[in-house]
């Protein structure tokens, strides 16, 4: 019995001494205690250090300072482990191939950790694209932010490879080749990725604006992205719309209007005098070049005018625009003025038209001879017929002659009567 635990005991110092891969496994395991160790120490660290850093951002005005703390202090937590893992590599003394296998890891973290540094510091310091935006678009700006941070992390991945022994400049030599493998499958992609490329560089909506594209989408844009543009509709379902169709596509941006436009036609009765229609006309066109909400002349045209005699009405023209582009804003406005428009044609004695039509009835003259009633017999005989065509011819005649000195008569009337106005075809408002 006391060979075997000798025999075991020398197999436990035999694993002991060779440990792993040529390390002894107590240098081992204080190499992971010291590991652990700065784990505790980072939370320490997190502690006090970070803490420190946030009162110090408190303390100003500004909160870039506050924004960049927040983004860092990922990558800063990162930093005692780092340490640690450095310091337990060292304390383990490793030679030979092993060696140079440890030195790759730890330069790698430390290129990944400075990477990640910047990585994070690219949000909040952003503002420096955001005076950009003078030149280009708030989208365009936050591309450029992207792009960079996709620059960073590209970058760093390629000094890693390189650490690693692995050559980049082959590697995307390949990916080259693979690329224009997929581009010629994806030109859909690469088409819809140009077109919003020039969406934005041509500055044709930015998110918040309310565009519409005829027969494709209207609603206000929330997102251009590298693909499609996401638009909520007014019953606030999103619609995807590819870039390509917006940069081809006659886009309204109602967002970018200066005033918004109100034309109507105000019919009122043929009854209404002459001076009904100038008191009308007259206190429209003083309520809209007295109020503040309606741009004057001078911004936009503005104009109240007796445009046409319609089939059923006197047509008053209202051409105006309001200062507000708020939709909200713009249909209370109107409905004052409608309300206005109602009180004006009411207080002048007048009335709005509708479509209408006028019967005239003429009574037959008493001369007027009856309607021709066939015999009762002998309606067959040659002379009976011969008789009843000569009656008829007798009283066609003498019908037309009525009707021919009718006709005259209203001629001459009609010349008398005749007063001359405006034919009604003038060309409409702009």
């Amino acid at each position: 019995m006391s060979e075997h635990l000798q025999a075991l005991w020398t197999l436990v110092g035999d694993i002991w001494t060779r440990g792993f891969l040529g390390i002894e496994v107590g240098r081992l395991l204080i190499a992971l205690g010291i590991i652990l160790a700065f784990l505790v120490l980072r939370h320490f660290f997190s502690m006090i250090v970070m803490a420190r850093l946030h009162r110090w951002a408190d303390r100003t005005e500004s909160k870039l300072d506050d924004e960049a703390v927040n983004a860092l202090a990922p990558p800063i937590r990162f930093v005692p482990l780092l340490v640690g893992i450095f310091i337990a590599v060292g304390y383990l003394g490793i030679e030979g191939r092993l060696a140079g296998i440890a030195d790759n890891i730890l330069r790698s973290l430390v290129v990944f950790t400075l990477f990640w540094l910047l990585y994070a510091a690219i949000g909040p310091f952003s503002f420096v694209f955001g005076r950009l935006e003078r030149i280009f678009t708030r989208p365009m700006v936050e591309w450029l932010v992207k792009a960079t941070r996709i620059g960073v992390a590209f970058i760093g991945g390629a000094i890693i490879l390189e650490l690693w022994g692995i050559q980049v400049g082959p590697l995307l030599a390949g990916l080259g080749l693979f690329g224009v493998a997929v581009a010629l499958g994806a030109q859909d992609l690469f088409k819809n990725l140009i077109a919003g490329i020039l969406v934005i560089a041509e500055k044709r909506f930015q998110p918040g604006d309310w565009i519409r594209v005829d027969d494709v989408v209207e609603g206000t844009v929330e997102t251009i992205g590298f693909r499609s543009t996401r638009v909520r509709r007014f019953d606030k379902a999103p619609v995807y719309v590819p870039n390509a169709k917006l940069s081809d596509n006659a886009v309204t941006n109602f967002s970018d209007m200066t005033h918004r436009r109100i034309f109507w036609m105000i019919g009122v009765e043929y009854r209404t005098t002459v001076d009904q229609l100038r008191q009308i006309r007259d206190g429209i066109e003083s309520y809209v070049l007295d109020n503040p909400d309606f741009a004057p002349p001078a911004e936009a045209a503005t104009f109240v005018r007796i445009d046409s005699f319609n089939d059923s009405s006197i047509d008053i023209m209202l051409y105006c625009f309001t200062r507000t582009t708020d939709w909200g804003e713009w249909l209370a406005i109107k409905e004052k003025l409608a309300y206005h428009i109602m009180d004006v044609v009411h207080s002048a004695g007048a009335g709005f038209a509708f479509p209408s039509q006028s019967l005239y009835v003429e009574t037959l003259p008493e001369d007027r001879p009856e309607s021709f009633v066939p015999p009762e017999d002998g309606g067959d005989k040659p002379e009976a017929r011969k008789q009843q065509r000569l009656a008829t011819e007798r009283q066609t005649g003498e019908r037309q002659a009525g009707d021919s000195q009718a006709g005259k008569g209203r001629k001459e009337a009609a010349e008398v009567n005749e007063e001359p106005g405006p034919s009604g075809d003038g060309e409409d408002a702009p």
